[in-house]
């Protein structure tokens, strides 16, 4: 905010006014990060609660519209990979969600989000899983892991383990599966990610 301070006072106390829709592209750009912020919590009260809450998707929305406005595209996609798993995750739709995580991938790519890509690539697998498409899948899955691997995001590695269970399951290959929830339960254990060692061991079950 100490840019905004300055450009005020060349403003103020110089008559430099040229500064001010520079002033207004970095409060955009705060206030958009502000609302992704609270959309995401607000996305965690759904989990806990499996109500749509209310202003989830218009603080995604509004936040995605400013970064394009202040010209970030790294903050865009990251906002539209919310906005896409709103619809996926919340409204279990999809259809709509697949072009806004679509675009979220292209965007991260673009800007090297490396994050924001594992995020998109993971839910873009889990529409592929859902749709049928296993072997589309289980590449989208693998390539959001290996990203996740570098980036030491161990308890998303694990969550990520737990749809390629899943997948090899689907595609009879119960080794694979086993190998893969023994590394799953492993890593979400050493970070405390109780959640994911239940989802491990639902899996587990279904060997």
């Amino acid at each position: 905010m100490r840019q905004v301070d300055e450009l005020y006072e060349r403003a103020v106390f110089n008559g430099e006014y040229d500064g001010l829709p520079e002033a207004d592209r970095a409060l955009d750009a705060v206030e958009a990060r502000l609302l992704l912020q609270r959309g995401r919590i607000l996305h965690c009260r759904f989990l806990k609660s499996r109500v749509e809450p209310v202003e989830e998707l218009a603080y995604f929305e509004r936040a995605a519209n400013l970064f394009r406005g202040a010209g970030d595209e790294r903050g865009e996609a990251e906002a539209l990979f919310w906005i896409g798993c709103f619809h996926q995750v919340v409204r279990d739709d999809n259809p709509t969600a697949v072009p806004f995580l679509t675009k979220a991938a292209d965007l991260s790519r673009k800007t090297g989000d490396q994050l924001t890509l594992s995020y998109a690539l993971r839910h873009l697998g889990i529409a592929a899983q859902m749709a049928g498409d296993h072997a589309n899948a289980r590449d989208l899955l693998e390539e959001s892991t290996a990203l996740r691997r570098t980036l030491n995001f161990t308890a998303g590695v694990a969550a990520n383990l737990v749809g390629l269970i899943y997948l090899a399951i689907a595609q009879n290959r119960p080794d694979n599966a086993r190998t893969l929830a023994d590394e799953a339960a492993t890593l979400a254990e050493s970070v405390g990610a109780a959640q994911i060692v239940e989802q491990v061991e639902a899996a587990r079950s279904r060997l």
